[in-house]
């Protein structure tokens, strides 16, 4: 059990109890408190909200010109040229920019429908989602001690597609900072995304806790940041070249930690 404990892994029926004692030493400097949103406030099946994401997307996209296939492919190619993003320019542009360049279409009218859709149909992928009763005590548990909180969802979304807080009690004026495509030059797994929510914010990394349950996008890359890092593991997502051997636990075990630094 000790060993357990040492590497992340408590034993049966131990885990509030290790919990307890590395909040102790691991989180009673931290001055920001970053979380995740898809997954680990808001949790979904990943692969379903994908599915109805993109079929929504391309029913509204695709009477303007665009078959389906190139559209998909447009939108994949456009969010791998935003994970790929050097810090030159917006995710934004980036996106869109790739995105004319694989349909050979003018963005402009793309861009007004496809802001319609985040408006009117982007709703629609709920159906992938669950509530979750506690994101809000746990963002409020967070700003305890006057510490920033920081909604650090992968930026390759538009801030209007934020509309998705609202599904679990939340707003954008729970978070002193907010990551979204228009405002974010890099996106998730890249390390270079937290170190400039570090500068935002003014937090140095090693006294920021990230929240998330990617153990790639969240976990590896906050930590090869320098951050402290909890992953939730209700919907986790391993990744078997980045398996996580850090602390972990349920979203309840996370109100149980927030709760004690």
């Amino acid at each position: 059990p000790a060993a357990q404990a040492l590497c992340g892994r408590p034993a049966p029926g131990q885990r509030r109890e290790i919990i307890i004692v590395n909040s102790l030493y691991r989180g009673g400097n931290m001055k920001a408190i970053l979380f995740d949103l898809d997954g680990t406030l808001l949790p979904m099946n990943e692969k379903h909200f994908i599915e109805l994401y993109f079929k929504e997307l391309v029913t509204v996209l695709s009477p303007l010109g665009v078959e389906p296939a190139k559209l998909v492919e447009a939108l994949w190619t456009g969010t791998e040229s935003m994970v790929k993003n050097n810090g030159e320019r917006s995710n934004y542009n980036v996106f869109w920019e790739t995105f004319e360049r694989v349909t050979d279409f003018d963005t402009k009218i793309f861009k007004e429908k496809s802001e319609d859709f985040y408006l009117n149909r982007f709703k629609v992928v709920k159906e992938a989602t669950k509530s979750n009763l506690l994101a809000k005590k746990a963002v409020e548990l967070a700003r305890k001690n006057d510490r920033k909180v920081v909604l650090a969802t992968n930026p390759i979304l538009p801030k209007v597609a934020l509309i998705r807080l609202n599904w679990i009690g939340l707003s954008e004026d729970d978070f002193d900072y907010i990551s979204y495509y228009e405002n974010s030059s890099f996106a998730k797994p890249n390390p270079n995304y937290y170190l400039d929510i570090c500068k935002r914010v003014g937090v140095e990394p090693e006294k920021c806790l990230m929240v998330g349950n990617d153990e790639r996008d969240d976990m590896f890359a906050a930590e090869s940041a320098g951050m402290n890092c909890f992953l939730v593991t209700d919907t986790l997502i391993q990744r078997e070249e980045f398996s996580w051997n850090g602390e972990r636990g349920t979203f309840e075990d996370l109100i149980l930690k927030l709760e004690n630094i």
